[in-house]
């Protein structure tokens, strides 16, 4: 019994191998048959259809059947040498190719508008936003160019009326006045025309309040024997001189001047010191020494 089942299990053996050789084969030309073509492997092709904008795929062409191997041809020539020396088995013809390959849609790429280049057309306005916060202020810019000159303008309503500024004094001394060691103002006792009181009587001084130009006079009467030696002032300044020698007889002497004036000049009579004999001669009655003046033109005119 022992002799008769290994010989058996041999034989099962044997008819195993040759019916498991077509049958991968068959297996494998349906697997081709039934996939669709795959394209070779091209590293630079897949790089330009990475680079390709997304496409849609559109049936074109039918699929190719994918063509046989060298090894699996040789397989296959093999296969049919042992059918042919074998009579084939129900598995091998089950398993046989088709006689009709089915044809699969094969897609290929249609290139695609790409919309963000068409520009529509402009939309409307939106309404205004919210005014931002102010800014910080700028540094000042250059000055500008002068402007073209512009028309004359219209006269404008008349004014108020000029107030016409005045001053004038004329004072007298019925006093006789002889020199000693100093030198001595001129008093006037007698206001002939004082106006606005700008001649101060109690100090002999005239006192500018209306600054322009002046012009003033003076004259004195001699005394016989006697030198007459006096200076018109201006402040502290000798201006002019008034002077007659000594005489026989008395006369009258006169000087005049004219003198520009600024607010608070003072101008007043100085008589000499006593070097020598010096008097002016006056009496009671008549007024022989008077000083005058008054203004010609203010300055506010010139």
């Amino acid at each position: 019994m022992t002799y008769l089942l290994v010989p058996g299990s041999l034989i099962i053996s044997c008819l195993l191998i040759l019916v498991q050789v077509p049958t991968d084969t068959v297996l494998t030309q349906a697997y081709y048959t039934s996939r669709p073509e795959r394209e070779p492997e091209n590293p630079q092709g897949e790089e330009q259809l990475q680079n390709q904008p997304h496409e849609t795929m559109t049936s074109s062409t039918p699929f190719q059947q994918h063509p046989t191997s060298r090894v699996e041809e040789e397989q296959a020539g093999t296969t049919a040498n042992s059918h042919s020396s074998s009579p084939p088995s129900q598995c091998v013809r089950c398993c046989d190719p088709l006689a009709h390959v089915p044809v699969y849609p094969v897609y290929q790429p249609v290139p695609q508008i790409n919309i963000t280049l068409l520009k529509g057309e402009k939309g409307d306005s939106g309404d205004r936003g919210l005014p931002g916060k102010s800014g910080k202020a700028g540094t000042a810019g250059a000055r500008g160019h002068i402007g073209a000159k512009g028309q004359k303008g219209s006269t404008g309503a008349p004014g108020d009326p000029c107030k016409n500024q005045h001053s004038a004094f004329s004072v007298g001394r019925k006093k006789s006045l002889h020199s000693n060691d100093y030198y001595q103002p001129l008093i006037f006792d007698t206001e002939l025309v004082n106006l606005y009181g700008h001649f101060n009587m109690f100090s002999g001084k005239f006192i500018c309040y209306v600054p322009g130009i002046y012009f003033f006079n003076l004259n004195v009467h001699t005394w016989n024997q006697k030198e007459t030696y006096m200076h018109v002032m201006k402040n502290e300044e000798e201006v002019v001189i008034l002077y007659a020698q000594p005489s026989d007889r008395s006369i009258m002497q006169s000087q005049s001047l004219m003198l520009q004036l600024k607010e608070q000049d003072e101008v007043w009579v100085r008589l000499f010191k006593g070097e020598r004999e010096n008097a002016v001669f006056s009496d009671d009655f008549d007024t022989y020494v008077t000083f005058n003046g008054y203004l010609i033109k203010a300055s506010t005119e010139l």
